[in-house]
Parts: C-alpha cells; structure tokens; sequence
C-alpha cells in the first residue's frame, strides 16, 4: 500500500491541474505535467492503466476473478 501522504498528495496536485486547466490562464511551470496516476484501491503509482484507473497487479486479480466487465483472457 502507498503512503497516505503520497495519495493525498496526488489527490491535491490532481485537484489543482483541473482547476488550471479550467481557468483557461498559461502561466510558465505549473502544476499541469506533475499530477501523478495512482491505482484507485491500491494507490501503486507503476504499472499504471490509464483506461481502467488500477495498476496491472490489481486489474489481473480483479480480470481473473471476472469482476471488470467486457474483460476475457486471450488464450484458453
């Protein structure tokens, strides 16, 4: 599990990226490329998929289990 203080402050950076990018202003080294992408239930920053929001560890358990839908193995 990821520290909590990393996870929030992901959360922070992420929050405030939205709000630059929502108020439209270009000012020169802000916070828009250093929001990090963390796995939604476990916080891991590697392994990252952006489509699904977990990391690779967590999206094989949960494909495996068949919990994400539209998900099947490629081979038999």
């Amino acid at each position: 599990m990821a520290k909590k203080s990393k996870i929030a402050k992901a959360k922070k950076l992420l929050a405030l990226r939205s709000k630059y990018e929502q108020s439209g202003e270009r000012k020169t080294n802000r916070v828009s490329t250093r929001g990090e992408n963390r796995c939604k239930i476990t916080g891991r920053p590697r392994g990252y998929m952006r489509y699904f929001g977990l990391s690779r560890i967590t999206f094989r358990e949960l494909a495996s289990k068949g919990e994400l839908p539209g998900v099947v193995k490629a081979s038999k």
